[in-house]
C-alpha cells in the first residue's frame, strides 16, 4: 500500500482495533521569506522534514505556513530559482503552539564580505537589518542561532584576508572540508556531495542504511539463524505546482530473499475543496534459498504485487468532510489475484474542538501482504525479508475479507483529547499467522519463515475509549482500551487445532486489550524515544488455562532515535535508529481485530542503522 494514500485514508479513521498511534494536539510553524535587502520574497517553495514531510508556498507578502504538525523537531528549507539556497533551520514544534520562521534568501552572485580574524567582518546595512530582524524572530522560539548569517560569523574560518571579497562558491564551501581526513569526514563527504544534488532543487527526503534481524532467543541474535538482511531504502518529495505534491520511495533488500518496492503518489493540499490522494506501489520477491517448505508453494520461485489507491476528500461545508475512495492489488500467488478495498467516510465538526466521525469499508488482505506493502511515513520501512508458505500443503493461498463499520466522537480539552467509538465487523476467512510451526510431514519452518492460514469467519462488536494528552513539555502519550464480543462462526484448517487451538476453536468470547504508548524527547542529547505496548486477553498464543479461561499476551514496540550533530551538513542531518519490537502488523485503519491477535509467536524483531535526512 502506498504510504500518502494510506494516510490520507486513515486520516481521523475509526479502527476496531486498538490504535498504535498517538498524538498531542498538533502545532505550526509560520514565517517569512526576506532577500538580501529586507524585501519580501513571493512564491518560495519551504519545506518542513519531521514527523511528516508538508510543504508550503510563500504568498505575495512573502508568508508561509505549516498547519496541522505533529509536536517534534521539523528541518526547514527554502528555495527558489535565482537565489542561494540558505542554510537549513532546526525548528522545534509544540503541541497547541505556532512557531516562528524567519528566512534570508540572497541573490546569486551577491556574496558577503570576510574579514581578519572572524568569517565575515562587514554586513550590508541591508543585510544587518535583515539579519536583525530574523534574530528578533528567531529568539522568540529559541532558534537564535539557526540563521544564515550568524552561523556564518560563528563558523568561519579565521585568516588573514581583510576587507576581501572572496568567490561565492568559496565562501559556500567553506566550511566543509574539501578531502575527508578522518573515518567519519569519509562517511560525511559522499552523502554530502549526494545531497548537494538536492541542495538548489525544492525536493526533500530521506535515505535508511538498515540492518534487520528476526530471533527467538538471544542466542540466535549472534548466530546465523537470526535472518539478517541489509536494507536500503530512500524517499523524495517535491511540490508539484502551488497546491500538491509528489512523493517517490524505493526500497531493496539482497540475501538468501531478493527483494525490492517502488512507489509513488501524488496528493492535493489544503485548502482545496478537493484533496486528491493517488498511489501505485509495485513490489517483487524472489527466494533462492534451499528451504523446501519456502520453496513449497513458489512455482517459479518468486512472487509479485502491485496496487493502485485513488482517494478523495472533499469539505462539504468548513464542517463535514466527506472522504471515498479504495484501493485495487493483485497478488500473483493467488487464485483469485484481485483485491478490491473500497472505503467511505464522514466527518462533522460541530465546534472547533469537536468532531463526529463515521465510516464503512470493505478490506481485502492477502496472506502475506505485509512482506510487499509500504507502511505509512512514520512506520519502519522494510522491504519483502520473509518467505511464508500455507499451512495445508497443496491448498493454496486464501485472502481474507472484513466488513467495517464505525461511529465515534472526540473532544479536545486544551492539549489533550478523548475519543470514543463503537464498531461493528464481519470478516470471512480470518487469517492465521504461526511461527516456528512443527507441521508432520512437512519440512521444520525457520525463524525468517512462517506459515499462513485460514480459521474460518469471525463476528465482533464494541467499543473503546482512549485518552491523548501531553504528559510534560517533552512527553506526550496516550492509553486506550476496547472491548468486544467476537464469535467464530466456522472453524477452520484442521491442522490449526495443533498449531493455534485458541484459533481453531468456535463460540463466543469476549476480547479486551489495553495500549499505552509514550513519546519522549530529550532535547540537550537529541534524543528521541518512543515506547509502546499492548497488552490483550485474545492472543492466539496466550493459551488456555485449565478453568477454560483465555490467559494474557502483549507485544512491544520499542524505538530510540539519536541525532549525531557532529555529522550533519549544510541542507542534511543524520540520525541513528535503533528498535526492538515483537509486533508483526502496524495497525492501520480498518484492520480486524483479530488480525494481530492470531499471530502465534511471532520473533522479536532488531533494526539498527543511519537515516539520512535532506
Amino acid at each position: 500500500m502506498f504510504a500518502a494514500a494510506q494516510q490520507s485514508a486513515a486520516r481521523a479513521s475509526l479502527s476496531p482495533v486498538v490504535h498504535t498511534a498517538s498524538s498531542a494536539a498538533p502545532g505550526s510553524i509560520a514565517g517569512v521569506v526576506r532577500d538580501e535587502r529586507g524585501l519580501p520574497v513571493p512564491n518560495v517553495v519551504v519545506s518542513a522534514l519531521g514527523a511528516v514531510t508538508t510543504i508550503a508556498v510563500s504568498d505575495s507578502s512573502g508568508q508561509f505556513q505549516f498547519g496541522g504538525l505533529a509536536p517534534g523537531p521539523y528541518l526547514v528549507r527554502a528555495h527558489l530559482a535565482g537565489y542561494m539556497a540558505p542554510r537549513a533551520q532546526m525548528v522545534q514544534v509544540r503541541p497547541s503552539a505556532s512557531a516562528v520562521s524567519a528566512i534570508g534568501l540572497r541573490r546569486e552572485g551577491v556574496a558577503p564580505v570576510l574579514g581578519a580574524g572572524v568569517g565575515l567582518s562587514a554586513l550590508t546595512a541591508t543585510e544587518a537589518t535583515t539579519t536583525s530582524q530574523a534574530a528578533e524572530v528567531e529568539g522568540a522560539t529559541g532558534n537564535d542561532d539557526s540563521s544564515e548569517t550568524p552561523w556564518r560569523i560563528r563558523h568561519g574560518r579565521r585568516g588573514v584576508l581583510k576587507d576581501a571579497t572572496l568567490p561565492e562558491q568559496m565562501l559556500v564551501d567553506a566550511d566543509e572540508p574539501s578531502v575527508p581526513t578522518s573515518f567519519v569526514g569519509q562517511i560525511a563527504g559522499s552523502p554530502g556531495r549526494f545531497v548537494g544534488l538536492f541542495a538548489d532543487a525544492p525536493i526533500s527526503g530521506q535515505l535508511n542504511l538498515l540492518t534487520a534481524g528476526s530471533f527467538d532467543t538471544p542466542q540466535q541474535l549472534f548466530s546465523t539463524d537470526s535472518s539478517s538482511r541489509n536494507v536500503a531504502n530512500v524517499r523524495l518529495s517535491a511540490p508539484a505546482g502551488a497546491h500538491a505534491d509528489w512523493a517517490v520511495a524505493g526500497a531493496f533488500t539482497q540475501a538468501d530473499i531478493s527483494s525490492w518496492v517502488v512507489a509513488g503518489s501524488y496528493s492535493m493540499r489544503a485548502p482545496a475543496r478537493h484533496r486528491y490522494d493517488l498511489g501505485i506501489s509495485y513490489s517483487t520477491q524472489r527466494y533462492d534459498g534451499g528451504n523446501p517448505l519456502a520453496l513449497r508453494d513458489m512455482t517459479d520461485g518468486t512472487r509479485n504485487v502491485g496496487t493502485v489507491s485513488a482517494y478523495d476528500s472533499f469539505r462539504i461545508t468548513p464542517e463535514a468532510t466527506l472522504s471515498f475512495g479504495g484501493e485495487y492489488g493483485r497478488y500473483d500467488y493467488l487464485d483469485r489475484p484481485t483485491l478490491i478495498s473500497p472505503r467511505v467516510e464522514l466527518t462533522l465538526s460541530p465546534g472547533a474542538r469537536t468532531r463526529i466521525i463515521g465510516s464503512v469499508s470493505r478490506r481485502g488482505v492477502a496472506p502475506g501482504a505485509e512482506e510487499f506493502l509500504a507502511p505509512s511515513d512514520a512506520g519502519i520501512w522494510l522491504p519483502p525479508q520473509r518467505t511464508f508458505s500455507s499451512i495445508a500443503a497443496h491448498t493454496g493461498f486464501k485472502a481474507e475479507q472484513s466488513l467495517s463499520a464505525t461511529a465515534g466522537l472526540e473532544h479536545d480539552f486544551g492539549p489533550s483529547t478523548l475519543a470514543v467509538r463503537a464498531f461493528r465487523q464481519h470478516v470471512n476467512d480470518q487469517l492465521v499467522t504461526v511461527f516456528g510451526a512443527e507441521v508432520p510431514g512437512q519440512p521444520t519452518a525457520k525463524v525468517g519463515h512462517y506459515l499462513v492460514g485460514n480459521t474460518g469467519d469471525i463476528g465482533a462488536g464494541g467499543f473503546s475509549a482512549e485518552f491523548r494528552t501531553v504528559i510534560a513539555s517533552r512527553v506526550h502519550g496516550s492509553v486506550e482500551y476496547s472491548v468486544a464480543r467476537a464469535a467464530i462462526l466456522q472453524a477452520g484448517d484442521h491442522y490449526l487445532m495443533l498449531l493455534a487451538p485458541v484459533a481453531a476453536r468456535t463460540g463466543r468470547s469476549t476480547v479486551q486489550d489495553v495500549t499505552g504508548r509514550i513519546d519522549a524527547q530529550v532535547p540537550e542529547t537529541a534524543t528521541r524515544v518512543m515506547v509502546l505496548y499492548r497488552l490483550s486477553n485474545g492472543f492466539a498464543d496466550a493459551g488456555v488455562r485449565p478453568e477454560g479461561r483465555s490467559g494474557v499476551d502483549g507485544r512491544f514496540d520499542v524505538q530510540v532515535r539519536q541525532s549525531l550533530p557532529f555529522m550533519n551538513f549544510s541542507n542534511a542531518r543524520w540520525e541513528m535508529l535503533l528498535a526492538v519490537r515483537n509486533f508483526f502488523r502496524d495497525a492501520s485503519c480498518d484492520q480486524s481485530l483479530f488480525d494481530e491477535l492470531y499471530v502465534v509467536r511471532p520473533p522479536k524483531r532488531v533494526v539498527g542503522g543511519v537515516t539520512l535526512h535532506f
